[in-house]
């Protein structure tokens, strides 16, 4: 297979020369589109007006447009503002190495020894005679003040001569320093000479709602900053079958973890990036939807949207915020997750949100789609999904249904002091209610249980086996085990009445689970140990265990609005298990 990215290592020895020879230099990148034939016109129609113009094929299929090359660093910045300035390049054109740039397709016939060296161009005011500065002959220091002031009247004059392309990057560039919210359509309308005005009074400009030269290279300067830090490029992964583009300047590519391709932190950015890829349907990406959630990565506060082809999470806490997109594509599941530190400032926010609607407007798919298995040697883990880290309540117990809308009786210290609670991992619930012990659960949706409990008043004799159905190792297991031992005395050990003692060795997530007869009828709820005074008092012997009996239970639910249903009939040993599973649920608490 062939994993195709836009800043994957070059393989062949004339690549890597001339990836070596373009590093000497600096480059004005000023356009890259995703075929040959479109890059091809850009790059003449570049070439009948400006000097040095030189088309690079770029790993996967993207292609770039750039001026070059530049001796210095501070050569190729002075050629960039000149030239933004006077319109000729878009506004966000930004300085590289080359380091991605491969064989020239324009000029036609160009190599690398063949392209002369970039002459940095020369700037004057609208309406001047004179000649500026050479910007080579200009100290570095100096090089944001080669644009010169204009009056009102040239100020108007330079704005004209501005493509619509420059004009949409203006916009943009006010947006970004909070002074618009309009659409960017280029056009300079109320809302945009209000931007302007807005913009010159927070810098201390004079207020006449046209930008100079000089006020609109600071602003788009300031926008294209970020741009730089974030290191926006398009990737084409091949092996992924995913184009979209990423923050370079803050990620670098992993491995393959399947269903994802990773990238991680850069220079301690903290930001991550995952893309999505499998082959699958819309069970598929329910499925998907419902792990993503479980993961460390995909906070549980945030918005969340699914439909029969696509979903998106957002999840934010103290430390991270993320989001994930994915959706059907032929037969495969295709998307993509950001993962950024929580941002603290206002600048954090916007570089955030920047590399947010870049990778929502970007997001394609190619025909690849990575393997059900990548590799080997992959972290084999329960609590692991290619790597990362499955999110797991902070404790999680046994319950049982009691009325056919879904309502759940459990152990109150199973769901005491959680942040949110769930049932079966998939529905969230509330705590309708707690006494001596016990906890009334409400799902949050109406659900249709497979089985609810039926009572019986009547206790088994003394020494009669009795059974615990519950979820004895917090969920590590997809079903409850069912848990036998004798019923051992009608009251507790210092005559509670409203308890039952049992024979019994018991697991603390089995607490809350239903106590059954041999009928299969619910004689009870198995209470946690460290409600029982006399467990917390004493060690007592590891086969003493305590259940609420079913009087208390009654009591407790009538109360609460749950009426109980009476049990009628004998089952044997097979049924037994299978109403003690469809009976009973897993208790979770997040936190």
């Amino acid at each position: 297979m062939k994993r195709s990215l836009a800043v994957a290592p070059l393989g062949l020895a004339a690549t890597l020369l001339l990836s070596t020879a373009l590093h000497a230099e600096q480059w004005i990148q000023i356009e890259a589109q995703p075929s040959l034939t479109e890059a091809t016109e850009a790059a003449r129609g570049y070439a009948g007006r400006l000097p040095n113009v030189v088309g690079f094929e770029l790993p996967g299929r993207w292609n770039a447009i750039a001026l070059g090359p530049y001796a210095t660093e501070a050569e190729a910045e002075a050629a960039r503002l000149t030239l933004r300035a006077q319109g000729l390049i878009p506004g966000d054109s930004y300085l590289t190495d080359g380091g991605q740039y491969r064989q020239p397709f324009w000029p036609v016939g160009a190599t690398l020894s063949t392209l002369p060296p970039a002459t940095t161009p020369e700037v004057s005011a609208p309406g001047a005679t004179e000649t500026a500065m050479p910007a080579e002959e200009m100290p570095t220091e100096a090089l944001p003040m080669a644009l010169p002031d204009e009056t009102p009247a040239q100020a108007r004059a330079s704005e004209r001569a501005l493509s619509r392309e420059d004009r949409e990057a203006l916009q943009t560039a006010l947006k970004f320093a909070g002074v618009y919210n309009s659409g960017i359509d280029g056009a300079f309308g109320p809302g945009t000479r209000r931007a302007m005005s807005d913009w010159q009074a927070m810098k201390g400009y004079d207020i006449t709602g046209v930008l100079t030269t000089q006020q609109r290279a600071e602003a788009l300067g300031a926008y294209q900053a970020v741009i730089d830090s974030l290191g926006m490029a398009p990737v084409a992964d091949e092996v992924a079958g995913v184009t979209i583009s990423l923050p370079l300047g803050l990620v670098e590519f992993d491995a393959y973890a399947p269903p994802f391709a990773k990238y991680k932190s850069k220079d301690g950015s903290g930001v991550q990036v995952m893309l999505i890829s499998q082959t699958g349907d819309e069970a598929t990406l329910g499925g998907l939807y419902e792990i993503m959630q479980t993961l460390e990565i995909v906070p549980m506060d945030g918005p969340r949207t699914r439909d029969n082809h696509s979903f998106s999470l957002t999840g934010t806490n103290a430390e991270i915020t993320s989001h994930t997109e994915a959706r059907l594509v032929n037969g495969a599941v295709k998307g993509w997750t950001l993962i950024w530190p929580t941002p603290k400032t206002t600048d954090d926010q916007t570089r955030h949100q920047m590399a947010l609607d870049a990778m929502k407007s970007s997001f394609a798919t190619l025909d690849g789609v990575l393997p059900d298995a990548y590799g080997e040697g992959a972290a084999q883990d329960i609590d692991l999904l290619a790597g990362l880290d499955i999110r797991r309540p902070e404790k999680a117990g046994s319950g049982f249904y009691v009325d056919d809308k879904g309502a759940v009786l459990t152990s109150a210290e199973l769901v005491a002091s959680c942040a949110k609670i769930t049932i079966d991992d998939g529905y969230e619930a509330t705590v309708t209610a707690t006494e001596d012990g016990m906890a009334l659960l409400t799902p949050v949706e109406t659900l249709a249980p497979l089985s609810v409990a039926k009572f019986d008043s009547q206790l088994p004799r003394l020494q009669s086996e009795v059974s615990v159905s519950g979820y004895a190792y917090a969920g590590r297991l997809d079903a409850p085990t069912l848990n036998y031992g004798l019923m051992a005395e009608h009251k507790g050990l210092s005559g509670e009445e409203d308890l039952l003692r049992l024979a019994m060795t018991t697991l603390p997530g089995e607490a809350g689970g239903p106590l059954l007869n041999s009928s299969g009828a619910v004689i009870g709820m198995l209470a946690a140990k460290d409600a029982i005074p006399e467990a917390q008092a004493r060690s007592l012997p590891e086969d003493v265990a305590f259940a609420y009996d079913m009087e208390k239970i009654a009591g407790f639910l009538s109360g609460h609005g749950v009426t109980v249903s009476a049990s009628d009939s004998a089952t044997s040993d097979t049924d037994l298990v299978r109403i003690g599973r469809d009976l009973t649920v897993l208790v979770s608490c997040w936190n």
